[in-house]
């Protein structure tokens, strides 16, 4: 029997998009940022021989900026006024939990399941209004939009996930994981203005439930080095037609290599490297004449990631 602590840091999500200001789609968005990071302490107990359980808590600090531009309507005076302005930006802390069980049946295989709860984060920010006029700015002014507090609810979504392992000589090893993600919790979020009168929105950006599928290999080089590859794909939560630039998600292809190395007993350092496909998170949007229609496709979107990582055992 044996019990096990231990802490992870690391981002559950983020997203960062800068389309600059003169793209055609900038009242839409302009600028957007959700970024999270979070602390997970955590405990394991060995049960027996086969069985282990863990459990952990998460607080995640979340932060939220966007900016869109506002279409200010020709008149004789100025028949192309600049754009106004928004941005909200505000941050928030979450909390939630995770829990697991382990089952080794043998020396060579073991399974594994773990949940991830729902995370909530509430932002407030007073809307930043900038350079509307007429007669837009006195459309805003009626309606108690200029200085009102706006105050929006989110979800990162809850998870479950079933991993597999097993060893088929003595050098290598295959693995997998079978995956579930409540992304339409994450596509819900609540909006209120609140000014003289307080006005609730409810948003669904029609979101749907995710799965996620992996298969890896291992492979023992030597008795220090570690070769690791894996393919991943993750299925998109959005259809081009719900799907906007402030959030252009699609299916995910990832493809990745690591190496590891055994320094000692207890200690082990490597590096990795992951290609993501992230799709052409194709668009197709109308939202009348202040944001206009926009219709089209990201090409070549493709992210890089670089990791070296050190691991210290107790």
């Amino acid at each position: 029997y044996e019990l096990s602590l231990g802490v992870s840091v690391g981002s559950f999500f983020g997203l960062g998009l800068d389309y600059g200001k003169s793209w055609a789609g900038r009242y839409y968005v302009q600028e957007a940022e959700f970024l999270t990071v979070g602390v997970n302490p955590g405990i394991g107990y060995r049960l027996n021989d086969r069985w282990s359980v863990g459990a952990g808590v998460s607080a995640v600090n979340s932060t939220l900026n966007q900016k869109t531009a506002i279409r200010n309507l020709p008149t004789l005076q100025n028949p192309n006024p600049d754009d106004g302005k928004l941005k909200l930006e505000d941050d928030d802390w979450g909390f939630g939990y995770n829990l697991g069980v382990f089952y080794e049946p043998n020396e060579a295989t073991r399974f594994g399941l773990t949940y991830r709860s729902e995370i909530s984060f509430e932002y407030k920010d007073t809307a930043s209004l900038k350079g509307l006029q007429p007669p837009l700015s006195t459309v805003a002014n009626i309606v108690g939009l200029v200085g009102s507090k706006v105050d929006m609810e989110m979800n990162l979504p809850q998870a479950v996930m079933f991993s597999a392992y097993h060893r088929i000589t003595e050098r290598l090893a295959i693995l997998g994981n079978i995956g579930w993600q409540e992304w339409s919790s994450f596509g819900e979020s609540s909006l209120s203005l609140s000014s003289e009168e307080t006005k609730d929105l409810n948003l669904d950006r029609d979101f749907d439930d995710t799965w996620h599928f992996a298969l890896g290999f291992q492979y023992q080089i030597d008795d220090p080095w570690l070769l690791s590859l894996g393919i991943a794909y993750d299925k998109s939560p959005v259809s081009d037609s719900n799907r906007t630039p402030d959030m252009p998600l699609d299916r995910q292809w990832r493809y990745a290599t690591g190496i590891q190395y055994d320094l000692s007993a207890d200690m082990t350092i490597g590096c990795a490297y992951e290609f993501l496909d992230a799709g052409d998170a194709g668009i197709d949007q109308n939202r009348g004449a202040l944001a206009g229609a926009i219709v089209g496709d990201y090409s070549s979107n493709y992210i890089h990631f670089f990791n070296v990582n050190l691991i210290k055992r107790f």
